[in-house]
């Protein structure tokens, strides 16, 4: 079980604070939303969150299984999927796929083929990624982050470029491989995170 404790976190550009005074606990097995206008900081929140940035006043603090886990090894244990996260476009799918398994776990029970096929990408598994339309890219981030082993899943704004049936997809992967981790949706759309079982709306936070 991994717990993250946010006290008093703040973050500031600049000379302008994005977030003020967050405290919050999250823990495995519950769902987040991380709601607010565009700009209220919902992708700072979460990069702090991963680990990937650090707050300008407040701390943050990770356990897994009871025992202190150190902000740089918090990657190891998370799946991160947005928009503005970057794929190996030279790749084809098939090859980006082991590439990715040889850094990261597929779920025990789950071939590369069934990989694939959950992300509806069965006929494109030859194809280059640079040819690929943005929902295609899109249905190819999420599936990675939800297929790899990982404690923590962040989504941030996850049916960008995805159309009806793929938001619906999104809906149905999302409730197949989530239930046990920790989840952190940021979204200004209510289809994306009405599953969430708690919302940390950051305009209480500014």
């Amino acid at each position: 079980m991994l717990e993250i404790r946010l006290d008093g976190i703040g973050k500031r550009f600049i000379r302008e604070w994005i977030i003020r005074d967050c405290s919050y606990a999250l823990q495995s097995g519950n769902a987040y939303a991380i709601i607010g206008p565009n700009g209220s900081g919902k992708s700072s929140l979460a990069q702090i969150i991963a680990g990937y940035s650090t707050p300008t006043i407040g701390q943050i603090s990770f356990k897994l299984t009871g025992e202190n886990l150190a902000q740089e090894d918090v990657f190891k244990y998370l799946n991160y999927a947005a928009p503005y996260v970057e794929l190996i476009e030279e790749f084809t799918l098939s090859e980006l796929l082991d590439f990715h398994f040889k850094l990261k776990k597929p779920l025990s029970n789950l071939s590369k083929s069934d990989v694939v096929n959950l992300m509806r990408l069965e006929n494109a598994a030859s194809k280059e990624i640079r040819n690929f339309s943005s929902g295609m890219k899109q249905r190819l981030k999420i599936g990675l982050a939800l297929t790899t082993v990982s404690e923590l899943i962040i989504l941030d704004e996850p049916t960008t470029n995805l159309d009806e049936a793929g938001v619906q997809w999104y809906l149905e992967i999302i409730q197949k491989f989530t239930p046990e981790k920790l989840l952190v949706v940021c979204s200004n759309q209510k289809r994306e995170y009405e599953f969430c079982t708690e919302k940390l709306d950051l305009m209480n936070w500014k």
